[in-house]
């Protein structure tokens, strides 16, 4: 049985990592988004810092192909030690 998805590939897909905003954050989570969407075009980065300037919110719109792509990415994200949310 495979399971169905409701996104309609290829298409463009934002996103959302959420980190401490430490040294090399930015860095690391463009390394792992441009392993997985080599395409990224890092200038189309969205930073945000929270109020207090504690957390960092970085927006990637990447041009998804496949979701064993979007999997594949947003596990990796999610093992990463820095990050704290993935939306």
């Amino acid at each position: 049985m495979t399971e169905e998805s409701l996104i309609e590939y290829p298409c463009d897909f934002p996103i959302k990592i959420m980190g401490k905003a430490q040294q090399g954050f930015t860095q690391s989570m463009l390394a792992i988004v441009k392993t997985h969407a080599p395409d990224f075009d890092d200038t189309t980065l969205e930073v945000r810092t929270s109020k207090c300037g504690t957390y960092l919110s970085l927006t990637c719109t990447i041009r998804a192909t496949s979701r064993t792509q979007l999997d594949s990415l947003y596990q990796t994200l999610h093992n990463h030690p820095m990050v704290t949310m993935l939306l």
